[in-house]
């Protein structure tokens, strides 16, 4: 017997749009009923081109299509009303990041989407790259021993009216990534600055998790996205290190002391591991996995919370010139 197809809806028709579509579109197990997207010229031409109906208004949307999740992408700034009609309509959701800008704005979703027990995911696709995977499982077998420090870099270009853009809407990986390998942040020291205009571009953390460690975090939209190691994650233990480069594109562990070690890079043919987009693709893989399986999603909207948290307590550790604890 053929398994019963999930029928999704895209809401939102723009760049990074374009990658839920393609999955969405791509996907034996998926029936991609609709787009949703603000202009009907180019909401119309993107239903088009990936075979489903087109849609300006998110309400009559949910009433003739019925989907069976939600698929959101939207404006980084734009996140909060919609989610929250997707929710209170009842229907089950997958967000991208960030969750939204405001403390509020986010617990408000959750209770809503609690009250109504819907499997609200985010997506915070760079957990699911070939690297992170192997420095997660380092870390669980002990090939690292226990971690004593680690460090996050990030930068690239651009642009947003809200003054810690870089802060909330890029780093949020770096929280969700670093907590996912080492553990709740306890604490957080901030420097920022403006000096190129436009808000807090550039920003350097100190961290302290719950287990001890320490770690540090710089992120930027004065740099450029051109460079070689525009990303790099080191993680030192008492048994040894591990280090991701651009995300996707290498992995090393080196043993303590030794100088010879282990390296990962993506074979002639693994466009799937090589190509950062296909990070989407297997965080899809999991999260469609545990919904039909009634699960929670592998990696829930809480995750998006937990990331607004962390940069809450930069911003006030920056504002204060101290030391703030994660709450």
């Amino acid at each position: 017997m053929r398994e019963q197809r999930i029928k999704m809806a895209l809401i939102g028709a723009g760049g990074w749009g374009l990658q839920h579509a393609r999955i969405l579109r791509d996907r034996a197990d998926v029936d991609f009923c609709a787009i949703v997207g603000r202009q009907p010229e180019r909401t119309l031409a993107r239903a088009q081109a990936f075979g489903t109906n087109g849609y300006t208004d998110i309400d009559e949307m949910l009433e003739k299509e019925q989907p069976d999740l939600v698929s959101i992408c939207l404006p980084n700034q734009d996140h909060y009303e919609t989610t929250l009609r997707v929710i209170q309509a009842g229907f089950p959701l997958l967000v991208e990041k960030p969750l939204v800008f405001d403390l509020k704005e986010a617990d408000n979703l959750l209770s809503e989407a609690a009250k109504r027990n819907l499997f609200f995911a985010i997506n915070f696709n760079h957990r699911y790259a070939k690297p992170v995977q192997l420095a997660r499982e380092a870390i669980l077998a002990g090939k690292l021993g226990d971690l004593t420090f680690a460090s996050w870099r990030f930068g690239g270009e651009g642009t947003s009216s809200h003054p810690h853009a870089n802060l909330i809407e890029t780093q949020c990986h770096g929280f969700d990534m670093l907590e996912y390998l080492c553990g709740p942040v306890d604490s957080v020291m901030a420097e920022m600055t403006d000096m190129t205009g436009g808000g807090q571009r550039t920003i350097v953390l100190a961290l302290r998790f719950a287990s001890g460690t320490v770690g540090s975090l710089i992120g930027t939209y004065d740099s450029s996205y051109a460079y070689p190691d525009t990303h790099r994650v080191e993680l030192d233990g008492t048994k040894g290190r591990a280090v991701i480069h651009d995300t996707v594109r290498r992995y090393t562990y080196h043993p303590r002391g030794s100088e010879l070690g282990e390296v990962w890079e993506a074979g002639y043919f693994n466009d799937m591991d090589r190509e950062f987009h296909r990070t989407f693709d297997k965080h899809v893989d999991a999260l469609l996995a545990a919904f039909k399986a009634g699960e929670r999603p592998p990696v829930h909207a809480e995750a998006g919370m937990r990331a607004l948290k962390i940069a809450d307590a930069a911003i006030r550790s920056w504002k204060t010139g101290a030391r703030v604890r994660v709450d």
